[in-house]
């Protein structure tokens, strides 16, 4: 046998010293690492309102665990269910390039969890950096299981604004002193409305406003002069809500974890499921004063809704020598919008533009293999036999998308896609256009029911998209935020009335339109988004409204693989749930 060489101390040397030299190259020194997390949800005793219930978290936090992680990084999270509901966790906003497996929502990529067993989520962010959240995806448990996630820039990128002192989320949430479970499963039954919050919440606290939660207040304590990044997260259940803070104005720079052009404003408007960074600069001296921070709700709708405001306080840090007591201070308080300020909405929602410059540029489809026209809005299904019912003139309440209300299947539409197996599970007949046109947004038909079924449309890989949403008038316009899942879209149009295809797409942004993954469908309007379908799996689409998602306003986009190995969905993990 011959003898086992050592390498000389000279070789080693040079070895190491070319492999340092080696990570110091760009594409190296860039190159991601990995990062695990563990969840386990278990159920935790929390007391808001002085009243204490027993509530289903992540590792006991409420709001649940930061995830924190740099562009190209890898996360694992591997997630045990202690608690007896299934469970499912989404990464709101992450696109899952061929990583579908690891998207979260339940029946549609994935089984639940169920009781006592284990998933581990796995996906790498592939060109996104900012602002996002993770959230429960099954039922309404994401009233309680929900946190930020924050994406920074890869190393040595900087911000394309100047550098923050400080970087602060903001989740806001919803607090019901009732089972969450319990109160869709009750609406459900009924077809009636469901019961509303008791409180919003500012990073899990209700804020001074509520009775009996002056203790429950987020501090947001400021030095003079110096600017901070704040990452607005809208995890409510129901609620679309205007943010101010009193006497300060701020600049927005990011949506949905995407760069936009800054822009100034006193007041912002956010819905279920968008993210919105601002930068903060507080004011120059020592105001001799604090500053609420406030959210209420911006209302559509005709059902009842939650009508008060959560709040934070910005306190500002005294000079050094002064004997100034902040709770002697005069405390400011926001105006904030009528509940219903619609104008103000929309006029803030289009300031929106992505910054279109080569460095991050906006690709924007710029010709569209295949268009869509939905109709996304409430309806109704007729009451069972021997029951009374809740609705509307007796019946259910439901919701649809072309006036289709979508059934979640028993078995996940993803598992049933990947292994050929779709029969009885789902069909690809889901219409491009209303079945039956009407006038959407005038007098609605007579006629409210929907059909109910598990239909999906079916794209080839990389099909360019154009996809209209039309609010209907049917038991009342409403404002809708539509969640795409695996893709970004670009925001190319939007209007009241009725979309007209003649007249409306001359007047499309094909330049510089914001880049998101939840768009707000105006209430009694349309909007217009196109996307390319560059990723392969089953995408879910719906209200991040949970109860319209209860109710029904919801679908799925199948991706079709393509031709090269990166185009194509690789086989599930070994330990994906079991329904």
């Amino acid at each position: 046998m011959g003898a086992f060489l050592l390498p000389s101390p000279a070789f080693l040397g040079a070895l190491l010293f070319a492999l340092s030299t080696l990570w110091l190259l760009p594409e190296f020194a860039n190159a991601g690492i990995t990062r695990h997390y563990k969840f386990d949800i278990k159920l935790k005793n929390v007391t808001r309102l002085c009243h204490t219930k027993s509530i289903m978290t992540v590792n006991g936090q409420f709001p649940g665990p930061r995830i924190i992680a740099r562009e190209g990084d890898r996360v694992v999270v591997k997630v045990v269910n202690h608690v007896q509901n299934n469970v499912t966790i989404h990464w709101h906003g992450i696109r899952q390039l061929q990583s579908g497996w690891a998207d979260g929502p339940a029946y549609v990529t994935q089984c639940p969890i169920q009781t006592g067993q284990t998933y581990v989520y796995n996906f790498t962010i592939v060109g996104q950096r900012g602002t996002l959240f993770w959230h429960a995806h099954i039922s309404w448990l994401r009233s309680t299981i929900y946190g930020p996630l924050v994406i920074l820039p890869k190393r040595n990128i900087p911000y394309p604004f100047a550098q923050p002192y400080k970087e602060v989320p903001i989740i806001f949430g919803e607090w019901w002193n009732a089972d969450t479970e319990v109160v869709i499963s009750q609406a459900l039954q009924t077809g009636g409305g469901p019961n509303v919050s008791d409180a919003y919440t500012l990073n899990g606290l209700p804020g001074p406003l509520y009775n009996c939660s002056a203790k429950d207040s987020f501090k947001l304590k400021v030095k003079p002069g110096k600017t901070y990044l704040l990452r607005l997260i809208n995890a409510a259940l129901n609620d679309e809500l205007f943010f101010s803070i009193a006497n300060h104005t701020f600049t927005v720079v990011e949506a949905d974890a995407v760069y936009v052009k800054p822009f100034h404003t006193d007041t912002l408007v956010i819905t279920p499921g968008q993210t919105t960074n601002i930068l903060l600069k507080a004011k120059p001296h020592f105001p001799n004063a604090t500053f609420l921070m406030a959210a209420r709700p911006y209302v559509t709708g005709l059902g009842t809704f939650d009508n008060s405001s959560t709040a934070g306080i910005l306190e500002y840090e005294p000079p050094s020598v002064s004997t100034i007591s902040i709770k002697k201070l005069p405390l400011f308080k926001p105006t904030l919008p009528p509940l219903n300020d619609t104008s103000l909405a929309t006029n803030f929602t289009k300031r929106f533009r992505s910054l279109a410059n080569a460095q991050f540029p906006a690709n924007v489809p710029q010709t569209v293999n295949k268009r869509f026209f939905f109709t996304v809005g409430l309806g109704s299904n007729p009451c069972p036999q021997n029951q009374t019912c809740q609705g509307p003139n007796g019946t259910k309440f439901a919701a649809s998308v072309n006036n289709i209300s979508f059934a979640l299947p028993t078995t996940a539409l993803l598992q049933a896609h990947f292994f050929g197996q779709s029969n009885g599970v789902y069909t690809t007949d889901f219409p491009n256009n209303p079945l039956v046109p009407f006038n959407y947004t005038g007098t609605p038909p007579n006629n409210t029911m929907v059909s109910n079924g598990t239909k999906v449309v079916q794209l080839s890989f990389n099909t360019s998209v154009e996809l209209v949403m039309q609010d209907t008038s049917i038991l009342g316009a409403e404002s809708h935020p539509l969640h795409l899942h695996g893709f970004n879209f670009f925001v190319v149009g939007q209007g009241f009335g009725n979309f007209d295809s003649n007249k409306d797409p001359a007047n499309f942004n094909l330049f510089d339109p914001v880049e998101r993954n939840t768009v707000g469908v105006p209430s009694g309007g349309w909007v217009a988004i196109r996307f390319l379908a560059d990723n392969p799996g089953v995408w879910f689409m719906h209200c991040h409204l949970e109860v319209h998602t209860s109710w029904g306003l919801k679908m799925a986009w199948v991706v079709k693989d393509g031709k090269l190995p990166n185009q194509k969905l690789p086989p599930p993990p070994s330990d994906l749930p079991k329904c």
